[in-house]
Protein backbone atom coordinates (compact mmCIF):
# COMPACT_ATOMS: atom_id res chain seq x y z
CA UNK A 1 0.00 0.00 0.00
CA UNK A 2 1.39 3.36 -0.97
CA UNK A 3 0.91 6.49 1.05
CA UNK A 4 -0.50 9.42 -0.89
CA UNK A 5 -1.16 12.91 0.32
CA UNK A 6 -5.00 13.03 0.44
CA UNK A 7 -5.49 16.19 -1.66
CA UNK A 8 -3.09 15.38 -4.48
CA UNK A 9 -4.25 13.99 -7.78
CA UNK A 10 -2.30 11.26 -9.51
CA UNK A 11 -1.67 11.95 -13.18
CA UNK A 12 -1.79 9.04 -15.59
CA UNK A 13 -0.34 9.90 -18.96
CA UNK A 14 -2.54 8.42 -21.68
CA UNK A 15 -0.51 9.60 -24.64
CA UNK A 16 3.23 10.10 -24.32
CA UNK A 17 4.48 13.46 -25.57
CA UNK A 18 6.71 11.76 -28.14
CA UNK A 19 3.62 10.61 -30.07
CA UNK A 20 2.28 14.14 -30.52
CA UNK A 21 3.25 15.81 -33.77
CA UNK A 22 5.42 18.88 -33.30
CA UNK A 23 3.55 22.18 -33.44
CA UNK A 24 4.05 24.07 -36.68
CA UNK A 25 3.39 27.74 -37.17
CA UNK A 26 1.73 27.03 -40.53
CA UNK A 27 -0.47 24.23 -39.20
CA UNK A 28 -4.20 24.63 -39.70
CA UNK A 29 -6.15 25.52 -36.53
CA UNK A 30 -8.90 23.18 -37.67
CA UNK A 31 -8.80 19.52 -36.67
CA UNK A 32 -7.99 17.21 -39.60
CA UNK A 33 -11.59 16.01 -40.00
CA UNK A 34 -12.81 19.61 -40.39
CA UNK A 35 -10.12 20.93 -42.71
CA UNK A 36 -11.51 21.89 -46.09
CA UNK A 37 -10.46 19.87 -49.12
CA UNK A 38 -7.50 21.30 -51.01
CA UNK A 39 -8.52 24.35 -53.00
CA UNK A 40 -11.57 25.20 -50.86
CA UNK A 41 -11.85 27.79 -48.15
CA UNK A 42 -13.00 26.75 -44.66
CA UNK A 43 -16.56 27.32 -43.51
CA UNK A 44 -17.24 30.33 -41.30
CA UNK A 45 -19.07 28.21 -38.73
CA UNK A 46 -15.99 25.98 -38.35
CA UNK A 47 -13.73 28.95 -37.76
CA UNK A 48 -16.06 30.61 -35.24
CA UNK A 49 -16.55 27.33 -33.40
CA UNK A 50 -12.82 26.74 -33.21
CA UNK A 51 -12.22 30.22 -31.82
CA UNK A 52 -14.86 29.64 -29.14
CA UNK A 53 -13.48 26.23 -28.22
CA UNK A 54 -9.84 27.42 -28.13
CA UNK A 55 -10.75 30.36 -25.89
CA UNK A 56 -12.80 28.15 -23.56
CA UNK A 57 -9.99 25.61 -23.25
CA UNK A 58 -7.37 28.34 -22.73
CA UNK A 59 -9.49 29.58 -19.82
CA UNK A 60 -9.72 25.98 -18.55
CA UNK A 61 -13.50 26.19 -18.41
CA UNK A 62 -15.98 23.44 -19.09
CA UNK A 63 -18.64 23.49 -21.74
CA UNK A 64 -21.24 23.38 -18.97
CA UNK A 65 -19.82 26.46 -17.22
CA UNK A 66 -19.77 28.56 -20.38
CA UNK A 67 -23.20 27.37 -21.51
CA UNK A 68 -24.73 28.29 -18.15
CA UNK A 69 -23.21 31.79 -18.16
CA UNK A 70 -24.24 32.31 -21.79
CA UNK A 71 -27.71 30.87 -21.11
CA UNK A 72 -27.34 28.47 -24.04
CA UNK A 73 -28.00 24.75 -23.80
CA UNK A 74 -24.83 22.75 -23.42
CA UNK A 75 -25.60 20.46 -26.40
CA UNK A 76 -26.23 23.47 -28.64
CA UNK A 77 -23.00 25.20 -27.59
CA UNK A 78 -21.16 21.96 -28.27
CA UNK A 79 -22.66 21.83 -31.76
CA UNK A 80 -21.62 25.45 -32.38
CA UNK A 81 -18.06 24.74 -31.22
CA UNK A 82 -17.86 21.73 -33.54
CA UNK A 83 -19.11 23.74 -36.51
CA UNK A 84 -22.32 21.73 -36.81
CA UNK A 85 -24.66 24.69 -36.26
CA UNK A 86 -24.82 28.16 -37.81
CA UNK A 87 -25.44 30.19 -34.68
CA UNK A 88 -27.29 33.49 -34.71
CA UNK A 89 -25.48 36.68 -33.80
CA UNK A 90 -27.33 36.67 -30.46
CA UNK A 91 -26.04 33.20 -29.61
CA UNK A 92 -22.51 34.08 -30.72
CA UNK A 93 -22.60 37.29 -28.67
CA UNK A 94 -23.78 35.36 -25.60
CA UNK A 95 -21.10 32.68 -25.98
CA UNK A 96 -18.40 35.28 -26.58
CA UNK A 97 -19.60 37.34 -23.62
CA UNK A 98 -19.49 34.29 -21.35
CA UNK A 99 -15.82 33.97 -22.31
CA UNK A 100 -15.11 37.65 -21.70
CA UNK A 101 -15.01 38.53 -25.39
CA UNK A 102 -17.13 40.91 -27.38
CA UNK A 103 -18.87 39.76 -30.53
CA UNK A 104 -16.43 41.89 -32.53
CA UNK A 105 -13.48 40.15 -30.86
CA UNK A 106 -14.86 36.73 -31.72
CA UNK A 107 -15.58 37.65 -35.33
CA UNK A 108 -12.22 39.40 -35.75
CA UNK A 109 -10.37 36.30 -34.54
CA UNK A 110 -12.36 34.07 -36.87
CA UNK A 111 -11.81 36.49 -39.76
CA UNK A 112 -8.07 36.48 -39.03
CA UNK A 113 -8.03 32.69 -39.27
CA UNK A 114 -10.02 32.84 -42.50
CA UNK A 115 -7.59 35.29 -44.07
CA UNK A 116 -4.61 33.24 -42.91
CA UNK A 117 -6.05 30.00 -44.26
CA UNK A 118 -7.37 31.57 -47.47
CA UNK A 119 -3.99 33.13 -48.19
CA UNK A 120 -2.62 29.62 -48.69
CA UNK A 121 -5.00 29.01 -51.57
CA UNK A 122 -3.88 29.84 -55.07
CA UNK A 123 -6.74 32.27 -55.63
CA UNK A 124 -8.24 30.17 -58.43
CA UNK A 125 -11.79 31.28 -59.15
CA UNK A 126 -11.34 34.53 -57.24
CA UNK A 127 -10.36 37.99 -58.27
CA UNK A 128 -6.72 38.89 -57.84
CA UNK A 129 -6.89 42.59 -57.13
CA UNK A 130 -3.79 42.43 -54.95
CA UNK A 131 -5.43 44.46 -52.21
CA UNK A 132 -4.58 43.35 -48.70
CA UNK A 133 -8.20 44.04 -47.80
CA UNK A 134 -9.66 41.32 -50.02
CA UNK A 135 -11.89 39.30 -47.75
CA UNK A 136 -15.25 39.16 -46.12
CA UNK A 137 -17.14 41.72 -44.07
CA UNK A 138 -19.78 40.67 -41.56
CA UNK A 139 -22.13 43.01 -39.80
CA UNK A 140 -23.69 41.97 -36.53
Amino acid sequence: MTSHVPNEARVIVLRPRAERPPARSDASPLPPERRPPAGREPLWRDLVGDVLRRERLEQERTLKEVAEVARISMPYLSEVERGRKEASSEVLAAAAGALGLGLGDLLARAQGELVRLASRHTGAGRGTSGSRFDGMCLAA
